[in-house]
């Protein structure tokens, strides 16, 4: 049923559920599972010598650090994965990217790491839920 799995996380307790949905589907389904990290420039611009290019870098070392740690629980599970980290508009990357590797299913946190109002989607995983032509699971 699963062949490709598409796991964007941000660090948020949502992405952390989402990142055990998706290994757990991986291990029965026998899945590649792609983590993604999208360093979200339409929050901080693009870098420039400037305060702003420290932060992006920052932004671009924790996201690695991430997906480090996505790769490590899978490889303790035997699972398959290929990280992969970009700039962008996180809902609009993560859509190009399913297509791209041709995903079977996007599995996300329902919120992430700017949301405030519990028990509400939050915008990135609406506008995925919303705009993606293949399947999305929120977690």
């Amino acid at each position: 049923m699963y062949e490709t799995i598409l796991l964007p996380v941000d660090g948020s307790e949502p992405a952390h559920r989402a990142t055990e949905h998706a290994l757990t589907l991986a291990d029965a389904f026998d899945a590649t599972v792609h983590p993604m990290y999208v360093i979200d420039t339409s929050r901080y611009g693009s870098p420039a010598i400037s305060s702003t290019e420290l932060v992006v870098d920052q932004l671009e070392s924790q996201g690695s650090d991430l997906l480090d740690s996505v790769t490590d629980q899978a490889e303790r599970r035997n699972i398959h994965t290929e990280s992969y980290l970009c700039r962008g508009k996180p809902s609009a990357e993560i859509i190009a990217y399913a297509d791209n590797i041709d995903a079977d299913v996007t599995v996300l946190g329902f919120q992430g790491q700017s949301h405030r109002i519990s028990n509400h989607i939050g915008s990135v995983a609406e506008r995925v839920v919303r705009r993606a032509s293949r399947p999305v699971l929120t977690v």
